[in-house]
């Protein structure tokens, strides 16, 4: 997999593109109809990272009957109270206000480390989008540290850490508590082994309370161990998707782009937080696996494009990307942008299942 923290030009936006974006969007809030997710400071940043910043403001101008105004504040959130607050959707403003004093009066990996283990519980907190959102952030700032004259962290940058961290703290909601079941070898069979929920109807919020156990996997004694595990379970996620998509194929993908997003934050925390992250990061993937995976996979490879054709090099990773930008889905393109960070054909050709299955936007 490709190293979140590459800097490479391609990738540092000197267009200003991702900026202009993130200022648009800074003045909407992350949910919409009381729930729905906000994908678009998500969708950007990964447009824009893959080579796609000339269609981003066409894409947010198809996207803005989605966004709706931030929603009014309640009352400031304080750093001696903050355990009040966690977890309270109508503090959305006031959180993401706290988060933006945070940013300004300390470094930004400063504030990451010592709220990172304090959110981890509610990871799997409105299907994952919380998490995803920050581990999109981060990618950008540790992209800006090493970003030549012009590029670097910005105040925009800064100001979507801040509406991440005040997203994830407000929707914060631990699972219900789980039991170790039989330990799995990997983490692909880790995930076949994860028990469905047994009424697979209604939303996520429906669904998870229902969990009761998972496959025990990912013990790390060390955080080497843990990236490592980490990066196994982003693969195994992503290409499952490949034949066990189907079953919803909007919300499997956050099987892999959560995870993903934690694996993205690794470079940015302390090495100690390494292996709490790897567990909390398993936890997701298998609620969402748990909530939704199909009764049985699907025929593999998918109709549209063959792995041996991947594997042959006739269709690259960036045209793979391009076909998903041009769908316009913001699950498809996050979900395309994570199996890009994996680059083996299995995970590209997942890729292009997601945009056979997913509805367009345009």
């Amino acid at each position: 997999m490709s190293d979140a923290s590459g800097t490479d030009a391609s990738r540092t936006d000197a267009s200003g593109t991702l900026d202009e974006a993130l200022e648009r969007l800074h003045t909407t809030g992350p949910e919409r109809n009381g729930w729905l997710t906000n994908h678009a400071p998500m969708a950007v940043e990964a447009l824009v990272r893959n080579g796609q910043a000339p269609t981003v403001h066409r894409w947010l101008d198809h996207y803005a009957h989605k966004l709706e105004e931030l929603p009014p504040p309640s009352r400031p959130v304080a750093a001696d109270d903050w355990r009040e607050a966690l977890g309270d959707p109508v503090r959305i403003t006031d959180w993401t206000r706290f988060f933006g004093r945070e940013l300004a009066e300390r470094p930004w990996r400063e504030v990451l480390a010592a709220w990172w283990p304090r959110l981890l519980p509610g990871i799997a907190a409105s299907a994952t989008h919380p998490v995803i959102r920050t581990g999109h952030a981060v990618r950008t700032l540790l992209t800006s540290e090493g970003a030549p004259a012009g590029g670097g962290t910005t105040a925009p940058r800064l100001a979507e850490l801040a509406h991440a961290l005040g997203y994830w703290a407000a929707r914060s909601k631990p699972l219900p508590p789980l039991a170790a079941l039989a330990a799995a070898p990997t983490a692909a069979a880790a995930l076949d082994a994860v028990p469905p929920v047994p009424v697979q109807e209604g939303g996520i919020r429906d669904r998870l309370p229902q969990l009761t156990a998972f496959p025990a996997w990912g013990a790390a004694p060390d955080p080497d161990t843990a990236k490592a595990l980490l990066t196994e379970l982003v693969t195994a996620a992503t290409h499952r998707y490949a034949t066990h998509g189907h079953g919803e194929p909007i919300m499997l993908v956050h099987a892999a782009t959560a995870p993903n997003a934690v694996l993205r934050a690794l470079p940015a925390l302390p090495r100690e937080l390494w292996a709490p992250s790897l567990a909390a990061a398993w936890t997701a993937a298998a609620a969402v696996t748990a909530a939704y995976t199909p009764p049985e996979p699907a025929a593999y490879p998918p109709t549209a494009l063959t792995a041996q054709e991947i594997t042959a090099e006739e269709v690259t990773a960036e045209e793979v990307f391009e076909r998903a930008a041009a769908h316009g889905d913001d699950h498809t393109i996050k979900f395309t942008d994570t199996a890009l960070d994996v680059g083996d054909p299995l995970a590209l050709a997942a890729a292009i299942r997601s945009i056979e299955l997913n509805p367009p936007l345009f």
